[in-house]
């Protein structure tokens, strides 16, 4: 199974199979079941959908590690072109954005992701809704949770993001927990000092981490698709007294939609994380390595190139 995550990961570096899997007809289904297409308006559409099915949605613009302003430029204003058209559309209150500091200049400089995530935040503000700042790699973990800490002095509502595999993750819940935080396992590859090394951990450090918040008087949520930890974390909060409405649920774009489905049926305040952008393909990739049970289904329509 390892072997075959890491041909699909390598895979992933290939401009000839992305050019192969951009002009297969046959691909353009597998690749919308994960992504919100290239634009912004293909990804508010998708929201559309989702909140006709009384889905929230949580939308990423596609990219990290920029090394040029001119791009972290470029990444700055498609969210601010995303949340004009979603608050055009009446969508806003449905849909908030995800943002990684890498994608805005944080390699760069410090400063620079930071003015960016003001400008971001600010437009997110008068379109009434929310900006996420997503957790990347453990190098960047202090860096991250103080600028969200910096963004707060003005949006209090600011989002920070906690990876259950770290070590350090249920303190930080501790110190998180009456804020808004989303909660997720983490998929960087980090070494032990840092990071737990069985699933069975990770499990472990995700439950005591959502107790954490879910004793606080915060909004957790909790991005999972792991049937068990869902069934957990309802019951946990029943136990702290939490209403539904409190705390959410998030789950990927394609991933388990059903499940998506009967939550939200139940009363529960389920949020979609939609991808978009012209940096879909590795995204696509990471996806299929992540389930490579989605790979023969991929690899069909691959094949049915007519």
């Amino acid at each position: 199974m390892n072997l075959v995550r890491s041909t699909i990961l390598a895979a992933a570096g290939s401009n000839r199979l992305r050019r192969l899997v951009s002009t297969a007809p046959g691909t353009r289904s597998v690749v919308e079941r994960f992504v919100a297409g290239e634009s912004c308006a293909r990804a508010v559409e998708v929201v559309r959908g989702l909140a006709a099915d009384g889905l929230n949605t949580t939308l990423d613009y596609l990219g990290e590690d920029t090394t040029d302003v001119e791009q972290a430029e470029h990444t700055v204003r498609t969210y601010l072109n995303l949340l004009d058209q979603l608050h055009g559309e009446g969508l806003a209150p449905h849909a908030e954005v995800s943002v990684k500091l890498s994608a805005i200049g944080q390699k760069l400089s410090g400063r620079l992701s930071v003015d960016n995530a003001y400008r971001i935040c600010a437009a997110a503000e008068q379109c009434g809704t929310t900006v996420t700042f997503d957790m990347e790699d453990h190098t960047t973990t202090d860096a991250t949770l103080a600028t969200v800490a910096e963004l707060r002095r003005t949006w209090p509502w600011a989002g920070a993001v906690l990876q259950s595999y770290l070590r350090r993750t249920e303190a930080d819940a501790l110190a998180l927990a009456g804020s808004r935080v989303r909660l997720c396992k983490g998929a960087y590859a980090e070494p032990e000092s840092v990071a737990f090394g069985t699933a069975h951990e990770v499990d472990l450090s995700y439950v005591r981490s959502a107790n954490a918040l879910l004793a606080g008087d915060g909004y957790p949520m909790f991005a999972t698709h792991d049937p068990r930890l869902v069934d957990i974390l309802g019951e946990r909060a029943r136990w702290y007294g939490r209403k539904q409405g409190s705390y959410e649920f998030q789950m990927l774009y394609g991933i388990r939609p059903d499940e998506q489905r009967r939550l939200a049926g139940e009363g529960e305040t389920v949020r979609v994380y939609v991808p978009f952008g012209e940096q879909w393909y590795g995204y696509l990739m990471r996806r299929l390595a992540e389930r490579p049970a989605n790979l023969g289904f991929f690899l069909r329509a691959l094949a049915s190139r007519s």
